[in-house]
Formats: structure tokens, sequence, C-alpha cells
């Protein structure tokens, strides 16, 4: 269960979200990943949200999945020596601090491939490492916000709004992923050693909204937002409720499955309506298929909608709450949530599946400065000097957060 990633080192310096995740996604495919945090102040997701029984926190738990922790003051001088004999064994280097941080520590990039010409380092920021907005303090709502995201989650005549779940920090941890298994490729393929992965918050979800920039730019469309259905509707669909009171989403991409969703909701005589006959033609008479979808689902119970849309291999999902989705025989069948031996405490698994290497997960997230010790002994520290730097406040170790 080493994993396809297995002889992949990660230094992980970043904190909350954007950087730790990118670290979590890999670590699920056995890259070694050491998450690097100062002693006397961790990272603030351990004690962020709800805590688990045993009284850490669930963020933590997850997002600190298959890593080893060192605690590191890494701004001392003998704390940079121990980064920098990581540093020299490592693939790649992650860190999400405002720019500039890294350089005033007298370790950016031009140090840290110094050190070691090959590492590819992702740098997660608000707004990027350079340009007018640089230096401008963000969080992931304000990523939303300018991303386009806010602006087309909601009602027509009410207030932009945000998702569900931090939408611009977690597409962000995937971007950047994806952005060190691109460089780690490049390097491979000798096309480059190390190199920078310079990565906006804002700009992960700015790819992944995608289509209103081409929209307004090539077709002079500016979407809005549209409440339950599409901002630029241009397919039938959106959030229905049941007479029996369950939510249900409906949807159809084309034109054939446009044709069965009619079919079902409104027998023949809408579905073979001339104004129906293609999507385009549709799209200047969405409301009136709104209207007939809404109609016939508030007027039955979800056996009857989905016994109907059956009929007509038509599209209606159940809208899942946390609840279901942790008994949902589907993502059961799929292995969608895991845990590890002995701990209650349960996480989404690793995604994507792999037919020949699979992720595993290992452990969940460890105490501060749990792996310290070991890590040091690796690097060539003896005990003696292990308890040394321990009593300067240079080393955490063994789920302490001590301070000089």
């Amino acid at each position: 269960m080493s994993g396809p990633l297995h002889n992949l080192r990660i230094i992980e310096l970043g904190h909350v979200i954007a950087g730790p995740l990118s670290a979590a996604l890999l670590s699920d495919f056995g890259a070694d990943v050491i998450k690097v945090e100062a002693p006397n102040r961790t990272d603030m997701m351990r004690d962020l949200g709800p805590k688990a029984k045993d009284g850490v926190g669930v963020w933590w738990k997850t997002l600190g999945r298959n890593k080893q922790t060192l605690g590191l003051d890494w701004k001392s001088d003998e704390g940079r020596g121990i980064l920098r004999k990581l540093v020299e064994g490592a693939d790649v280097l992650v860190e999400n601090f405002r720019p500039g941080v890294l350089e005033r520590a007298a370790i950016g990039p031009e140090i840290l491939h110094g050190w070691n010409p090959d590492l590819v380092i992702l740098r997660v920021s608000g707004y990027g490492q350079d340009g007018p907005m640089r230096d401008v303090p963000a969080f992931g709502r304000a990523a939303e916000a300018m991303s386009g995201l806010a602006h087309l989650t909601g009602f027509t005549d009410g207030p932009p709004m945000h998702p569900g779940f931090p939408a611009a920090d977690s597409t962000t941890g995937l971007m950047g992923a994806l952005g060190i298994m691109i460089a780690l490729l490049a390097r491979e393929q000798g096309t480059a050693r190390g190199q920078v992965v310079d990565l906006a918050v804002f700009e992960a979800l700015l790819r992944l909204m995608d289509y209103p920039v081409p929209a307004l730019t090539g077709a002079d469309h500016s979407p809005r937002r549209n409440g339950l259905r599409q901002p630029m509707d241009f397919a039938p669909g959106g959030m229905f409720r049941t007479s029996d009171g369950v939510w249900l989403t409906v949807s159809a991409g084309s034109a054939e499955t446009a044709q069965r969703l009619l079919r079902a909701v409104g027998g023949d005589a809408l579905a073979d309506d001339p104004r129906f006959a293609t999507l385009a033609e549709m799209s200047h008479h969405m409301t009136v298929v709104f209207d007939a979808i809404n109609d016939f689902v508030t007027q039955h119970t979800l056996a009857e909608v989905e016994t109907e849309f059956a009929r007509h291999d038509a599209v209606a999902s159940r809208v899942l709450s946390v609840e279901d989705i942790t008994t949902n025989a589907q993502i059961r069948h799929r292995g969608d949530i895991v845990s590890v031996e002995g701990e209650p405490t349960k996480v989404i698994g690793p995604v994507p599946h792999l037919s020949a290497t699979p992720g595993a997960l290992r452990w969940l997230g460890r105490a501060p400065g749990a792996d310290t010790r070991s890590i040091l002994c690796e690097l060539g520290f003896d005990d003696k000097q292990i308890t040394a730097l321990y009593e300067a406040g240079i080393i955490g170790l063994d789920g302490t957060r001590n301070t000089p």
C-alpha cells in the first residue's frame, strides 16, 4: 500500500486549507508529506470547527491525513539549517503564505533552488506573487467574489451568495496538486528542473467557471444569477420540491435528453411542441419549461416522480444531506467514505479510483511534532542534539506545543 507516489517527498509549510489540501491529495497516493509547524504556533485547522470525541478537530483529521508532523521554528538560524537538510532531500515544497514571507525569512525560491535545483515549489496566495493586488490580504470568500462564482449564485432579486463549502480554497488545493504533477513531469522529461508553481486562490475557480468570459467576449452575453435555474438557462432543469417535501435537481444536457424530460413531465403535447425542437429554440422559452417541470414535481411524491422519470429515462436526482451521504448505497459501494482501524471519525477516501495503484488512507491527522524525533534522526541528529533543540524552542516534540 505504498502508492504510486511513494518516492515523492513533499515539505509542507502551508496552513489552513489551500496549500495543505494539495499535499493531502497527493499523500492519498503515497507521497511522503512532512508538515512543518512552528513549535509554539500550530496550524489553526487543528482547532477550527467541531471536535471529535478524542478532542481533535475533525477538519484537521482529514487535512492532516497521511502526513508526518514536524515541529520546527524554520525562521531561526538553527531551524533554517534543519529546513535546508529537508529541502535537499525533497521533491516538492508547498507554501501558502502572503507573498514575500519566504523572501523575508531568506528562503525564497532562489535560496531554495540553491539548496535543491530540482525542487518544485507550489506557492499559493490570495492574488498571486505579482500584480497590483499582490499584497492585498485575501481569504477564500474574497476569491469566490473575484472569480464570479458569488455573482452567479443566488436569486435574481437577491444578494450574491457563497456556496456551502470553502469552494475557492478547495479548488485551489486540487489545482495546486495538478500544478505539482505537471511540474514534476516537466522535470522528469528534462524540460525544466525545479520550477515555481504560482497559484492565486481566485484562479482555480476562475478556470473552472470558464464559460462566462467566452459567453461575454464571444457572444456578447453576460450570465446572471438565476435562483434555482442555470445562470444561462441553456438547458432545462433546476431545483424542485416534491409534494412530500423532497428536494430534487432535474437536468438535461442535450436535445434528446430534454425531449425525454419534457415527455416525462408533460407528455407528448409538451415534448412535441415546436418551441422545444432544439435546445437553442428551447432557451427562448425556458420559463415555460421550468414552470411545467415545477408543476409536475410539486404535484407528485418522490416515488411517483422517480417512477415516471425512470420510465422516460430522464434525470432527477435527490438532494442528499450529509446524513444521506454517509448511508448512500452507491457511495458505500464505491468505498468513498473511509477511516482507519480504531478511529471512529470517517473521511472522504482517495479520489480518483485507480485500477492498479489506488490511493489509501494510512492515518488521520497526527499530533503536533509527532514525527519530529524520527525525522531528525533520519537527518542524522542524535538524542542529545534533539533534546538541546527542544529545550531551545527550535523544535516541538511528541504532541507538545512548547515555547523557548
